[in-house]
């Protein structure tokens, strides 16, 4: 039986926690430092750069559904976690090691992109039911909330740790951080003490699960309106974000250190939101806060389609939307989560995630590439009124769904 202890004072969650915050603090050095090896060491094409980037991603797509199955089927989820860190680093300190061989080329960044991919939607598929064995039922969203700012945190130091890094050894080499990340996060993750109880589910062929796990979200009005809702926001998100720095430094002329400085205000929201969650939700409850964050979503494409005057009002404006943005999404995506585990039967766990998954992260690739074709026929001002749009569509997903009733939150 999980003990109701404050989380920060429990040693399994702390591990799981650490591990997820290195983890991600090296994949931020890896998403900066790959794609300079590609471009300026291999002189890569823009075919080969674009090909770099989907790779990483395709592996949601061609496997992600088969994942959540093979996740149910398991007794036992940490040794595929500790084994997915452990091939991962193995496959980014192939990097360096071919670099100084010479023989380092864009087809080898590639392969190894997509093993290191490949790992973390496997990974992804087994955490999620991994967590029930850790947290208590009651403390659920407070660790997801914990997970989410260990993200925001790594989205907004990694990049500078990324270009410090580069800097200093060269882009090669600063992979070797990632590599490092990847057994430290073995290592934490190996030291988790709590057993695992999970019943895994019977065998019956992969596709006849795969299915239900299909099913079993489209049937159910809670999940279906969180999936809807979540391939809404993200595949508006990546039309903007498609467009956005473009459109920043050409449409409205902001400097390139600006950019950057509006996507930190973003992280910096995340990790706000990361902090406020828990609290809003104890006095709140989940629904209601999806409810409401939901309703903030549209102000970043809203405030940059109306961006103009003078740069550093620009810069502030938009900031503080980013800022905004960071805090909805952030809380959005933990309470997502905490619903997801809180409607979901056990023995479909697995396959529930994996289908969120797949759907909500493969529908940024039809976003980015939407958002370049809309951008080239239309211009850049008018697809930001577009996407502002449709992620109003977000709205009727969530309060026109059984999440519209707020009932009283339940004493934790």
């Amino acid at each position: 039986m999980l003990q109701q202890v404050p989380l920060k004072k429990q040693r399994d969650y702390r591990l799981l926690l650490s591990a997820r915050a290195v983890s991600e603090t090296g994949a931020e050095v890896s998403r900066l430092a790959i794609p300079l090896t590609a471009a300026i060491l291999l002189g890569a094409s823009p075919v080969q750069m674009g090909i770099l980037t989907a790779v990483t991603s395709l592996p949601y797509l061609l496997i992600g559904l088969q994942a959540g199955a093979i996740a149910d089927r398991l007794g036992r989820h940490r040794p595929v976690m500790i084994a997915c860190e452990v091939i991962s680093a193995a496959a980014m300190a192939t990097i360096p090691a071919a670099w100084i061989a010479g023989l380092l080329t864009v087809p080898w960044l590639i392969a190894m992109a997509f093993v290191v991919g490949t790992c973390s939607v496997i990974f992804r598929a087994v955490n999620f039911p991994h967590l029930v064995t850790v947290v208590h039922e009651s403390q659920r969203t407070e660790a997801l909330a914990g997970f989410q700012s260990a993200y925001a945190l790594a989205s907004v130091g990694g990049p500078g740790l990324a270009g410090l890094l580069v800097q200093l050894v060269t882009a090669p080499f600063a992979i070797l951080a990632d590599a490092m990340s990847f057994l430290v996060s073995a290592f934490l993750i190996r030291r988790i003490a709590a057993p695992e109880n999970h019943t895994p589910a019977p065998a019956r062929g992969m596709w006849i699960e795969v299915r239900e796990g299909l099913h079993a979200v489209v049937r159910h009005p809670t999940l279906r309106a969180l999936c809807g809702c979540g391939i809404t926001i993200n595949f508006f998100g990546s039309v903007y974000m498609a467009l956005f720095v473009l459109y920043a430094l050409d449409v409205i002329d902001l400097p390139a250190g600006l950019v950057g400085g509006i996507t930190a205000f973003f992280g910096v929201g995340g990790l706000i939101g990361a902090a406020v969650t828990p609290r809003l939700v104890r006095r709140f409850g989940e629904n209601r806060m999806l409810a409401y964050s939901v309703l903030l979503f549209p102000i970043d494409f809203v405030v940059a389609a109306l961006a103009s005057g003078p740069v550093w009002g620009k810069f502030l404006l938009m900031s503080a939307s980013a800022l905004i943005s960071g805090m909805a999404v952030v809380l959005f995506a933990v309470c997502m989560g905490a619903v997801t585990l809180r409607e979901t039967p056990a023995e479909l766990m697995g396959r529930v995630n994996a289908t969120l998954t797949f759907t909500i992260q493969g529908v940024l690739t039809f976003g980015g590439l939407a958002g370049g074709l809309l951008g080239s026929l239309l211009g850049l001002r008018p697809v930001l009124w577009i996407g502002a749009a449709g992620v109003l569509l977000t709205i009727p997903w969530i309060w026109l769904s059984p999440l519209r009733h707020f009932s009283k939150p339940e004493a934790r």
